[in-house]
C-alpha cells in the first residue's frame, strides 16, 4: 500500500504542479503513447539482452514482492528461534543422533511442523537441516561449518541481488532512452521546417516529453523500486545469519537458551524481540 501511495504522491505533485503553473497537459498526453513505446521498447530490448534468462525470471518473480509487506516480522523470528531452541534442546538432552529423523524428514518432524510459518519455508528448512546434518555426522568442526555457512549466505546474497542489479542498470539507462526518443522527435521536427511556428512548437514540445519521461521513469519509478527490493533482500539474508549464529553457538558448547541469544542479537532492531519476549515465547511453546 505504501508503494502505491508513494507513486501516487510523486505523480500528483509532478503533474499537478505542472498544470497549476499553466502547463498544457494535452501536449504530454498526445505525445505519451509514442514516447512511452519508444522508451519502453528500447528499455525492454536492452534489458533482455543485458540479463541471462535466470535473472529475467528472478526479476519477474521479485517485482510483485514490492507490493507486499515484509514477511520477516518479529513474530516470525520468535517462531524461528523457538524452533531452533526445541531442536537444540532435544539434541542436548537425548544426543545429536536423536534429531536425525527430524533432520532427514523435516516435513514429518513434530518439531518442524509445530512451527508452520518457518517449518514449511523451503529455504529455512533446507539451510537448517543441512547444517544440523553436518553436526550430527561430526565430521566437521565449528570453523569449517562456519566457512560453509558464509559461502552459502554469500551465494544467496548474490542470487537475490542479481535482479536488483538488473533493475538498477535499467534505471540508469532510462534517461538515455528518453534522450533517444527526444532526438528522434527533434529529427522529425527538423524535417518539417516549412511548417508554421505553432506546429513546430508543438512538435518540439512533444520531443521534449521523451526526455522528461525517461528521467521521470528512472528516478521516480524504477530506481525507488530497486531500492525497496534491495532492503527486502537484506531481510532474507538476516534470517539465515540468525540461524547460522544460533547453530554455531550450540556447536561451541553453549546451552540452547544462550545459543538463541546469539541468533537474536544479529537481527535488526526493528524486528528483534527483547530477551523477555523471546524467553516467554519459548516457554509458551514447550
Amino acid at each position: 500500500m505504501l508503494v502505491i501511495i508513494g507513486y501516487v504522491v510523486a505523480m500528483v505533485c509532478i503533474f499537478g504542479v505542472y498544470i497549476l503553473h499553466g502547463g498544457n497537459i494535452n501536449v504530454i498526453l498526445k505525445a505519451l503513447p509514442f514516447e512511452l513505446t519508444t522508451i519502453f521498447g528500447a528499455a525492454l530490448g536492452a534489458f533482455v539482452v543485458n540479463n541471462q534468462p535466470k535473472v529475467l525470471k528472478a526479476t519477474i518473480a521479485m517485482i510483485p514482492q514490492a507490493l507486499k509487506s515484509s514477511k520477516y516480522t518479529k513474530a516470525r523470528y520468535m517462531e524461528l528461534m523457538a524452533m531452533l531452541y526445541d531442536i537444540l534442546q532435544k539434541a542436548r538432552k537425548e544426543g545429536l543422533m536423536a534429531i536425525e529423523k527430524d533432520v532427514e524428514n523435516p516435513h514429518e518432524s513434530p518439531i518442524f511442523q509445530k512451527y508452520p510459518v518457518v517449518g514449511n519455508d523451503h529455504h529455512v528448512v533446507e539451510f537448517t537441516t543441512d547444517y544440523l546434518r553436518m553436526m550430527v555426522s561430526g565430521n566437521l568442526n565449528a570453523h569449517e561449518i562456519e566457512s560453509l555457512m558464509d559461502n552459502e549466505i554469500e551465494t544467496h546474497h548474490q542470487e537475490t541481488h542479481a535482479p536488483i542489479a538488473a533493475i538498477a542498470r535499467l534505471a540508469g539507462a532510462l534517461p538515455a532512452f528518453g534522450i533517444v526518443a527526444a532526438v528522434l522527435g527533434v529529427v522529425n521536427t527538423m524535417g518539417s521546417v516549412g511548417q508554421p511556428p505553432a506546429v513546430l512548437g508543438g512538435m518540439i514540445a512533444s520531443a521534449l516529453v521523451g526526455t522528461f519521461l525517461g528521467i521521470l521513469l528512472a528516478y521516480a519509478v524504477v530506481e525507488p523500486l530497486g531500492g525497496l527490493l534491495e532492503q527486502k533482500a537484506a531481510d532474507g539474508s538476516k534470517e539465515l545469519e540468525c540461524i547460522k549464529s544460533t547453530l554455531l553457538a550450540s556447536m561451541q558448547g553453549y546451552n540452547p537458551s544462550t545459543a538463541i541469544e546469539f541468533g537474536r542479537k544479529v537481527l535488526f532492531s526493528t524486528e528483534r524481540p527483547t530477551f523477555t519476549e523471546l524467553e516467554s515465547h519459548v516457554r509458551g511453546k514447550k
